[in-house]
């Protein structure tokens, strides 16, 4: 009899884990590192405001109810809150592009700033910012802005459900919202190093179809900050938006130990010609990726904000740099397309979406169901 006590209490304790993990009853497994095809599908549904819909078209029970709303701020941001059903995790989702001039804005104004600053967005907001521990980091000036137009009433709301119990949270956007993730996560991290935020928070990071934040020295860090899978960036092979913003990449953008850095004095020490044919070679090169640069600072940098500064009039302490070379960030979750995809999905302007086909919910919804199986509660895979 106690033997068969013992089994069937193996048996009971076994089927409930099972329903646990499989039903989605708000039950909320504590993060780990890794990507996982649920906890993506939640976040992707969330930023496009479809997550009520799929989850009842796919018979799951919601494992998060929606919490917060911001104001609009900045440049047309707002981003909102969801929390697991069993309180203990939030998901801070940061809205994309709008049909505004003021959000295109954002994403246009994309000369670079330093990495560690302070800009005054108006006469009641001055964002003190690290969002890197390099000189040379470098970062994408509009959602730089729009970032510090939302940081203190983020940073509100996690002291707020912190003293309720929550202690992790899903950072999250798509398009634009992905790109200004990015720095939203590297502020939280700098924020709980100077002791701001409790330092007993677990974050994990999912950009979806998101631009390149800022510059290769950015990345390294970012990538540094969230090592051991815990931040990732989910890009449609066949989406151009993740190739923006464009990247020219000059010889003082590189490490000073680069020979193509000392290449001057190097060239001193060999004979005439050669040192005469090799510093015309070298002259052409940087020329054209310095001047190129320099354009796109101008008409991305002074006319773009000569445009911002009517949205934010008290803007000031804006000092963009010389860097053009963006660079994307995070652990790559690449979907890619296949000939059944571009037969529903064609590469035609005219069908569709238009350009924004390969950007939209259902493009990307499809993919990660082609590449990682079914969506379903529980099911996970593990990036190393």
């Amino acid at each position: 009899m106690d033997t068969y006590n013992r089994y069937s209490r193996s048996i009971r304790g076994s089927i409930f884990c099972f329903l646990l993990l499989f039903s989605g009853f708000g039950f909320t497994q504590s993060l780990q590192p890794g990507f996982q095809t649920q906890e993506y599908a939640d976040a992707l549904a969330i930023n496009f405001g479809n997550y009520d819909s799929v989850v009842t078209s796919e018979g799951r029970i919601p494992a998060y109810k929606w919490h917060y709303r911001s104001k609009v701020t900045g440049l047309d941001n707002r981003w909102w809150m969801w929390l697991s059903t069993d309180g203990k995790r939030g998901i801070i989702t940061i809205r994309g592009t709008v049909a505004t001039t003021s959000s295109w804005l954002a994403n246009v104004y994309a000369v670079m700033q330093p990495a560690i600053g302070d800009i005054k967005i108006n006469d009641s907001v001055t964002f003190h910012y690290q969002l890197a521990d390099r000189p040379d980091a470098a970062i994408h000036t509009g959602w730089l802005l729009s970032l510090g137009s939302m940081a203190g009433d983020i940073e509100k709301k996690i002291r707020e459900q912190y003293a309720k119990g929550v202690k992790e949270y899903i950072i999250t956007g798509h398009s634009q919202g992905g790109g200004i993730a990015y720095l939203l996560r590297s502020y939280i991290y700098y924020r709980t190093k100077q002791g701001a935020l409790p330092s007993d928070i677990i974050y994990k990071t999912y950009c979806s179809a998101a631009p390149k934040p800022g510059n290769l020295f950015y990345a390294y860090d970012y990538d540094y900050i969230n090592k051991g899978g815990w931040a990732f960036t989910v890009v449609n092979a066949a989406d151009w938006v993740p190739e923006t913003p464009i990247s020219i990449q000059q010889f003082s953008d590189l490490n000073p130990l680069n020979p193509f850095v000392t290449i001057k004095s190097a060239l001193s020490q060999q004979r005439y010609f050669v040192r005469v044919y090799a510093n015309m070679v070298y002259n052409k090169l940087n020329k054209s990726t310095r001047k190129a640069a320099k354009r796109y600072r101008r008409y991305l940098g002074d006319k773009v904000g000569k445009q911002v500064k009517k949205k934010l009039s008290q803007l000031d302490g804006i000092n963009a740099i010389s860097t053009m070379n963006y660079m994307r960030a995070g652990t790559p979750i690449v979907l890619m397309p296949d000939m059944e995809y571009y037969t529903r999905f064609p590469d035609d302007p005219t069908k569709g979406a238009g350009i924004w086909t390969h950007h939209t919910f259902e493009a990307y919804y499809l993919l990660l169901k082609k590449d990682y199986g079914t969506v379903t509660q529980g099911h996970s895979l593990l990036v190393e």
